[in-house]
């Protein structure tokens, strides 16, 4: 069972690679991309509001297959506000001045 499962999220992750919010969240993880974490938070925010349309319709009496949907872009939603504080520390810490030791110059006199 254990093998299986094993299996199938390996392929799963696979196919999921090439997701376009997968792929934007590799973008920001690179060293070019990291001051865009933070503005790439506010896209949680059309996320959020399209799980709260779908929850809507699903409370009005809609199809129950919406809330595969909801729980993906909640998902997706939840990627985008993390990617932000990350690539922040990942910032901070790339700007950080590495600490070697100063070459001594000798003056002559």
């Amino acid at each position: 069972m254990l093998r299986t499962s094993v299996a199938l999220s390996a392929r799963g992750y696979g196919v999921l690679r090439y997701a376009p919010t997968n792929l934007l969240l590799n973008a920001i993880r690179t060293r070019r991309g990291l001051k865009w974490g933070i503005p790439a938070m506010l896209l949680a925010v059309p996320y959020l509001h399209a799980a709260a349309i779908c929850t809507t319709i699903i409370n009005d009496g809609g199809p129950g297959w919406p809330h595969l949907l909801v729980l993906l872009l909640i998902w997706n939603a939840i990627k985008f506000l993390w990617i932000g504080p990350v690539s922040l520390v990942s910032l901070l810490r790339a700007e950080r001045p590495t600490s070697r030791p100063r070459e001594r110059v000798e003056r002559s006199a």
